[in-house]
């Protein structure tokens, strides 16, 4: 028989874990020994790590994933919910925000993201889940919202992201049911882009990082963003938000890229729009 539950004794700095590698940062979730659930250090040391590598020149595009046999097992039952809830109100609210404050700059990151979820996603790991932009898992990955389980509901923006990334009956079902999906019913339902098996997954993700790195920064920034932002707006106000976002992208570079890859396409037929990304390296730099 095992005792009561105790924090972990990881230092703060030891809770996420990276590697740059030719143009990606591979970003790791690192209490494995704990699933990786998310804890009040975990979420700080993991805004910190964003941050830290968010305009660095050297990184062009981000991985997050998860160290052992899990990706994410939601937030960390002890050191989250309860700790924060016998500490009182302010301390839930700061473990709030400090889990809310990572999962918005993920969103909003200025480079394309990827999710490799190489085993468990649950509850609270959908809210990173989301953020990425793109998301691939292994087959043996498990997808679920369990809050029903112990008569909570899947907060924390767990029932909007089923709400967004499945269908209203899938989403209804996955919540209410309490059943988890698996890595290949996950990408049937639009959870992920795909699933691999685990042996296969990280050279996928990295052909995937390989394609992103060969495009325009600024034009991946302000594509990425265009596509959350317009999934809330009328069509109209869409096309409005389009035509204004295309007019601030000319002002970081936009007129000289079009122009040059225009260049590739009309005068030297070096390059074409719907067989891959136009050479940026023929561009001036500063």
């Amino acid at each position: 028989m095992t005792g009561p539950s105790q924090p972990d004794p990881r230092p703060e700095e030891e809770t996420v874990r990276y590697d740059i590698i030719d143009g990606v940062a591979w970003v790791y979730f690192n209490r494995p020994d704990k699933r990786n659930c998310m804890s009040p250090k975990l979420n700080r040391q993991m805004l910190r790590t964003l941050e830290a590598l968010e305009f660095r020149d050297d990184v062009q595009v981000l991985v997050l994933s998860g160290e052992g046999t899990a990706w994410s097992a939601g937030m960390d039952l002890l050191e989250y919910f309860r700790f924060s809830e016998q500490e009182g109100l302010h301390a839930t609210r700061r473990s709030q925000r400090e889990a809310y404050s990572w999962w918005e700059r993920l969103r909003w990151y200025e480079k394309p993201t990827v999710a490799m979820i190489n085993g468990w996603c649950f509850g609270g790991a959908y809210g990173p889940l989301f953020g990425c932009d793109l998301a691939f898992c292994a087959d043996e990955a498990q997808f679920g919202l369990s809050e029903i389980n112990w008569a909570i509901l899947p907060g924390g923006g767990a029932s909007k992201v089923a709400a967004e990334l499945l269908g209203f009956r899938d989403a209804m079902y996955h919540a209410m049911m309490g059943e988890n999906l698996t890595g290949p019913e996950a990408a049937a339902k639009g959870m992920v882009n795909e699933s691999l098996p685990a042996d296969k997954l990280k050279a996928r993700v990295q052909e995937v990082a390989d394609v992103l790195k060969k495009k325009d920064s600024q034009a991946l920034r302000a594509t990425k963003w265009a596509v959350r932002r317009v999934r809330e707006m009328t069509y109209d106000n869409a096309e409005d938000y389009l035509i204004r976002a295309q007019e601030a992208l000319n002002d970081f570079g936009g007129w000289e890229t079009r122009k040059e890859a225009t260049s590739q396409f009309l005068d030297q037929k070096t390059f074409k729009p719907g067989l891959g990304a136009f050479d940026k390296s023929t561009l001036q730099k500063d």
